[in-house]
């Protein structure tokens, strides 16, 4: 069965458009997205230098456009991953009852993604989310 997976993170122009794009080159079946618990972002598209970073790596950011979360999300996606532990708690605030929410970095013993709009490391932002899409991926096969 293929799966649907929403990646989230504060803005949705850094983490999580990434995310997205390394997810669906992993497990090129499934359906993913990413969204933001913030608002300052929507319709923006990502952040140029992480556009930049991912081009690097061969991977395509330029079509995606921020959105935040809504309630609708929790029973449109089989998984909800945050980005950090705040973000973690948002969505649990959101869908107090969702059991379908986790790190993304969960299967590669949790923490956070930190965010590269804050450090500027973009790369070890992405070396992380590659290491993550691949477990993922094991995992759902």
């Amino acid at each position: 069965m293929p799966h649907s997976i929403l990646v989230v993170c504060l803005g949705n122009i850094c983490r999580s458009p990434t995310a997205e794009v390394v997810l669906r080159a992993h497990l090129p079946g499934a359906r993913i997205d990413s969204a933001g618990t913030g608002s300052w972002h929507i319709g923006k598209p990502p952040y140029p230098p992480a556009i930049e970073a991912a081009e690097a790596r061969g991977y395509d950011l330029t079509r995606l456009r921020a959105r935040r979360v809504t309630p609708a999300d929790f029973d449109a996606f089989d998984l909800v991953l945050a980005m950090d532990s705040d973000n973690l708690a948002d969505l649990r605030d959101m869908a107090p009852e969702a059991d379908n929410i986790a790190l993304f970095l969960e299967p590669v013993g949790g923490g956070a993604v930190p965010d590269p709009y804050f450090t500027g490391d973009f790369d070890q932002a992405l070396d992380l989310i590659e290491e993550a899409a691949a477990a993922w991926a094991k995992r759902l096969g």
